[in-house]
């Protein structure tokens, strides 16, 4: 097997849980309000560092789709899918993008954020 190249990101992104690589920055998140079997999922206009799976047709909550499942190129753990084909006409602004299922990232932005809080938290002069 060949070496991986990863592409590195530029500011916070999200990251695979399994085994750190870059996935999405997170200006290119659009939507936190997906779902998936195992709970919440997030919704990407790109992501890099990942394979792709063959199409197939998928019933979701929203209708029928044509997706492709998404593997980390790094661990190829399974990371969500992305959307190929929306059969209703409503749901085409997904075409293109990319669904991150939340239990599978993990997210510099959540670190960055509480390491803020616990250094801003911290006083010497009253313990």
């Amino acid at each position: 097997m060949g070496r991986i190249f990863l592409v590195e990101l530029e500011g916070r992104a999200y990251r695979c849980r399994f085994c750190d690589s870059p996935l999405a920055l997170a200006d290119d998140l659009l939507s936190r309000s997906f779902n998936c079997s195992q709970g919440r999922a997030y919704l990407f206009s790109n992501v890099v560092n990942v394979t792709l799976g063959p199409q197939e047709e998928r019933m979701m909550l929203s209708g029928l789709h044509t997706v492709e499942d998404i593997f980390c190129c790094s661990c190829g753990q399974i990371l969500g899918w992305k959307y190929v084909v929306a059969h209703d006409k409503n749901q085409r602004y997904k075409e293109g993008k990319f669904v991150l299922e939340r239990w599978r990232i993990a997210d510099d932005i959540a670190e960055e954020f509480n390491l803020d809080i616990r250094a801003g938290s911290i006083d010497p002069e009253n313990p």
